[in-house]
């Protein structure tokens, strides 16, 4: 049996996470220009939660965190993918992402459209590379992909097949938007582990939850914080009218449902004993964070 690895710090695995996929945009072959609007769109900004859950639920189960870096950083080229397309001016016509122009605002919109494609054609060649497990960890990233594309619809386009209400659908729109790649995260994690089915249930809880609470929190850091502080426009899906958890529910019963969310993520994780206890560091720093 392989020597476990040290639990590093989340500013290791970040820095591991950024040399990764630094990595593997060096060694396509890329037109240049594309290569660089990948590069813009992907490397030296952004919290990586998502990788870094990826790898922390890979140790939760007993897995090296090294088996599961393919499957963390594909996951991170999707979700950069997205927050490009997001960003064009069809969708949400941002300008600022990450403190910077946007990836249509700095490398124009043909080559911003052309680079989230690609971002997703070589997230799933870096997914099939996996050392453990390929064709299930590309199903599971192929299958979150779909659903954060239907979010993306709900919120933009609408078209609730079967919601009833503001609040069924607030919760069909980031189940999906946001929620399926953070539940993929910690589900893809503990596939590169060694999981038994219950504790690969318990992490596709916490990260169903954590997935929820980590949109709660952007819908109230929208409404309370500013421009500046965030690094991209605040108040926008207000002034857009878009459903949001303040919208519907206010801001003191969204604060409420911060509390419930990171409760039952943390009661997920108790078949996993103080293996999990990263990602419960994880989980409350997601819920109180200002940005």
């Amino acid at each position: 049996m392989p020597a476990v690895e040290s639990r590093a710090s989340d500013t290791d695995l970040l820095a591991e996470v950024e040399a990764s996929l630094q990595q593997a945009l060096a060694r396509h072959a890329l037109a240049p220009t594309l290569r660089e609007a990948m590069q813009y769109a992907t490397l030296g900004g952004g919290k990586r939660v998502r990788p870094i859950l990826t790898l922390r639920a890979c140790e939760a189960v007993g897995g090296r965190r090294q088996d599961a870096m393919h499957a963390a950083i594909a996951l991170e080229m999707i979700h950069c993918f997205s927050l490009v397309h997001d960003d064009l001016p069809a969708l949400d016509n941002d300008d600022l992402r990450r403190g910077r122009p946007t990836t249509h605002k700095a490398h124009g919109e043909a080559l911003a459209i052309l680079a989230g494609d690609a971002l997703t054609s070589v997230a799933f060649e870096v997914a099939l590379d996996s050392p453990v497990r390929p064709a299930e960890i590309a199903r599971e990233l192929g299958a979150a992909t779909t659903a954060m594309i239907s979010g993306q619809v709900y919120d933009t386009l609408g078209g609730f097949a079967g919601a009833e209400g503001a609040a069924e659908r607030l919760k069909l729109i980031h189940d999906n938007k946001t929620g399926a790649l953070i539940r993929c995260a910690c589900r893809m994690g503990a596939l590169c582990g060694s999981p038994d089915e219950a504790r690969l249930e318990a992490l596709g809880t916490y990260g169903d939850a954590m997935g929820l609470m980590f949109q709660v929190v952007d819908d109230i850091l929208d409404e309370t914080q500013s421009t500046e502080h965030l690094g991209k426009a605040s108040g926008k899906d207000r002034d857009a009218g878009k459903l949001t958890y303040p919208a519907v529910f206010g801001l003191d019963e969204s604060r409420r449902h911060v509390d419930t969310l990171l409760n039952r993520s943390m009661q997920a994780l108790r078949p996993l004993g103080t293996a999990a206890e990263p990602l419960r560091d994880l989980a409350k720093a997601l819920a109180t964070r200002t940005r």
